[in-house]
């Protein structure tokens, strides 16, 4: 059998180096605290850090304003978050939720709630009611941190625990606390609540794109992978001035804007305003940003706006990661050639974590369209649908042998049951392809795979060939419903500006993808759309294309 885990020595010698000489050891000591003996995620993201001036935060509205803070303040601001929690009964074990925008006081919420060795919750601000209240009766916490722009959403929730506002000096409503005021009570000194690495410092929620959101207990062991990602496959470097443009509402946000490089003791950048070309180039440029992480779906909008708008950072970025869904080949040429940066592909769940990557920060040969090789700590293997380890060039569910990887620290769903977890594995759901050499090649969600006169076609590949047409921004691919062939390709696309949609353009990229891929992997059907339904992370809602498409033809 051909395990993921097991590169072929001499392909990519340094790579495997790092890898088989893995050691728990190695990033154990590197934490302050210790896993049996007692650890603080407020002591190792923040205090451990403190020295004159060092900074911790470097922070920007969309007005223009700006403010940077130390790790210092933010000690001093979590211990009087810590004792605010004290005083209203919330201790090491409980939960409190964040429904913040990306603003200082998220920090401070954020550093406070581990401080007393809580556990942290966070919320979209995008979140209307409905998903507020589901994702509070499953963590049952008692305190949520939140803003007056999102207060509101509270009012409707009849579970909704006691509410503290982020005011800037306007009124709050009686019944709430005033966060600021309620800071200045408090004494800037608190002893961090020391905990066990299998005690829980974060609660997340699945996406919700395949059912209702579930919940993911996230312990403090987890640190030490955030920890590998950060070094490995990040390649954070003290040198970097490093942006995630991802919320920390969510896993690759909270995971690694916010906790990974705090962890290594390195500022981050947060920027509290939408998504634009034009905002996102000036932040890169005004913070000398060198190291940027974010997902596709933002890069793809930075193609669409041109050569000419990324000239003003053209070789300022030393490396670019990318996580969320499936790297498109089209973008990794784009930022090579336009703003002279090697952008990485990286894979993970929230569950896991990232675990499969190219990594910056090892070296071994890329592979475009692979979303890389295992994270060190993790052995990842393909399975068949009866739990048996497949051969290369064979696809299959993407899984981790738990027992051999000692960084895994997901061990199933808050209060319910994980079927993903059977026979020492835990499976991905999402169907890959090894190749002899190791790398990992994403074909797509078990659902998403269509089957085509006897072809199996993954959408990603198609995606990744309509991206390519200087028509396209964006598009999705789902398998429609079809009597003689069981599957047809029926593909969504989004236009460029001016671009307008017809009949000749459609069997033009119809063309384009039977020149690119194969005769069986085209788009027999296209739909031009405004926009693709998308997750609030971000990320291509597929079932949603595919459950219409199965209704049209019922």
């Amino acid at each position: 059998m051909t395990a993921i885990s097991e590169p072929r020595r001499g392909q990519i010698p340094a790579y495997s180096d790092a890898y088989e000489n893995f050691q728990l050891e190695d990033i154990e000591h590197l934490m302050s605290g210790s896993l049996t003996g007692g650890i603080n995620a407020c002591v190792e993201c923040c205090d451990r850090h403190i020295a004159p001036g060092k900074i911790a935060l470097e922070w920007e509205d969309q007005s223009g304003q700006r403010a940077s803070y130390t790790f210092e303040q933010l000690r001093d601001l979590s211990a009087q978050f810590a004792g605010f929690l004290t005083s209203q009964g919330i201790g090491a074990g409980d939960v409190v939720g964040g429904l913040l925008p990306r603003i200082p006081e998220l920090l401070v919420t954020i550093l406070g709630t581990w401080r007393v060795g809580a556990v942290y919750q966070p919320f979209f601000t995008a979140f209307g009611a409905k998903a507020i209240e589901h994702r509070l009766k499953t963590s049952n916490a008692k305190l949520i941190v939140t803003d007056l722009d999102n207060r509101a959403k509270l009012d409707d929730i009849s579970t909704a625990p006691k509410v503290a506002v982020v005011s800037h000096n306007q009124p709050v409503r009686p019944e709430d606390f005033d966060l600021a005021a309620e800071l200045t009570k408090q004494s800037t000194a608190f002893t961090p609540v020391l905990r066990q690495g299998n005690d829980l410092f974060m609660l997340m929620s699945t996406s919700g794109t395949t059912g209702m959101p579930k919940g993911v207990p996230v312990p403090l062991k987890a640190l030490l992978a955030f920890r590998v990602y950060m070094t490995d496959a990040i390649d954070l470097q003290p040198a970097d001035k490093f942006w995630n443009i991802a919320d920390p509402g969510w896993a690759y946000g909270l995971y690694y804007a916010v906790t990974g490089p705090l962890l290594l003791g390195h500022a981050t950048t947060l920027y509290n305003g939408p998504f634009t070309v034009e905002s996102t180039y000036a932040i890169i440029k005004t913070h000398g940003i060198t190291n940027l992480a974010g997902a596709p779906t933002a890069y793809r909008l930075l193609i669409a706006a041109g050569a000419e708008a990324a000239a003003g950072v053209k070789g300022q970025l030393r490396v670019v990661s990318s996580a969320g869904e499936p790297l498109n080949p089209e973008v990794i040429r784009w930022f090579a050639a336009n703003l002279s940066v090697t952008i990485h592909d990286h894979y993970g769940q929230t569950e896991t974590g990232m675990v499969v990557n190219n990594h910056h920060g090892l070296a071994h040969h890329v592979q475009p369209g692979s979303a890389g090789f295992p994270m060190r700590g993790h052995r990842m293997v393909v399975l068949d649908d009866g739990g048996h380890e497949l051969p290369a060039n064979t696809p299959g569910t993407l899984a981790v042998d738990i027992v051999q990887s000692p960084l895994m620290w997901f061990t199933g769903y808050l209060n319910q049951s994980t079927p993903a977890i059977e026979g020492g594995y835990y499976r991905t759901w999402d169907t890959v392809e090894l190749s002899p050499d190791g790398y990992i090649s994403f074909v797509g969600r078990h659902d998403d795979v269509i089957t085509s006169s006897g072809y199996r076609i993954g959408p990603f590949e198609v995606e990744s060939a309509l991206i390519e047409h200087p028509a396209v921004v964006e598009a999705a691919v789902v398998g429609k419903p079809d009597r003689d062939r069981t599957e047809i390709v029926k593909a969504f696309v989004v236009l460029r500006d001016g671009i307008r949609p017809s009949d000749e353009l459609a069997e033009a990229l119809k063309l384009h993808v039977r020149k690119r891929l194969s005769a069986h992997a085209y788009p027999r059907e296209i739909a031009f759309v405004e926009q693709l339904p998308k997750t609030p992370s971000g990320k291509i809602q597929r079932f949603i294309l595919r459950n219409a498409e199965k209704a049209s033809v019922a």
